[in-house]
């Protein structure tokens, strides 16, 4: 509904896709509206607060529900708690997972279960981030699990890809977006990350677009369990 999301909904429009929006509590309108200003595009919202695993159950129904079928899944929905490890809650802990990666694994395999039932292939991108390769500082339990989300990945393509159906990862950079606005209030912590990206800035939603575009098109046909990383040269 906003942030990578709506920047990766608008990209998908644009190559053609017709789109169904989830955010957590307010319906994605202006964002659908976005999406049908695109000639021919059609786009529906839905709400579902993930960390209900009934919600993230009846969110796929009702997607299906909308056009009928579902041939491209992009897990996006995430949040982040920060506190120190010694302090770190078990609630925390339970929050972050159950949304970043058990509903995660939870809404592909009904993905996997729809798109092997119609028998034609479909795109699954789940997106990771600068964390599933190191672990950050504060947030033990979004690191884990976007280090899980990549073996999940890796686990779900292995099954699937001899079925038509890519499973595959984008693992953008520091991106300004809502989950980054802590790190950028602080004047020390924002200057030695952006010191440290080599294209010299923060990545923004719009930098996705290429990335979700090519792994949910016919161009990535041959690429299964890939993690394709969006950040400015960070990594290298």
């Amino acid at each position: 509904s906003r942030g990578l999301g709506r920047g990766m909904a608008l990209a998908l429009a644009s190559a053609g896709a017709d789109v169904i929006l989830h955010a957590s509590e307010q319906p994605a309108d202006s964002t659908a509206e976005d999406v049908q200003s695109i000639t021919g595009r059609r786009a529906r919202t839905l709400t579902a607060n993930l960390s209900s695993r009934a919600a993230a159950d009846r969110l796929f129904d009702e997607a299906v529900g909308c056009f009928g079928a579902i041939d491209i899944l992009i897990n996006n929905a995430g949040i982040i708690r920060r506190q120190a490890a010694a302090e770190h809650s078990d609630d925390n802990w339970d929050d972050v997972l159950e949304v970043n990666l058990t509903n995660v694994f939870r809404l592909s395999r009904a993905a996997g279960q729809h798109m092997l039932g119609r028998g034609r292939g479909g795109k699954i991108i789940n997106i990771a981030s600068m964390l599933s390769f190191q672990g950050g500082i504060t947030v033990p339990s979004y690191a884990a699990a976007k280090g899980g989300l990549v073996q999940l990945t890796k686990a779900l393509a292995n099954e699937w890809a001899p079925h038509g159906i890519n499973v595959n990862a984008i693992a953008p950079g520091y991106m300004e977006t809502d989950n980054t606005e802590a790190l950028r209030a602080d004047p020390v912590r924002y200057r030695t990350i952006t010191e440290r990206i080599p294209a010299g800035k923060w990545g923004t939603p719009q930098d996705l677009a290429g990335a979700a575009i090519f792994l949910a098109s016919r161009a990535s046909d041959y690429v299964h369990g890939h993690l394709l990383a969006v950040d400015g040269g960070w990594l290298g």
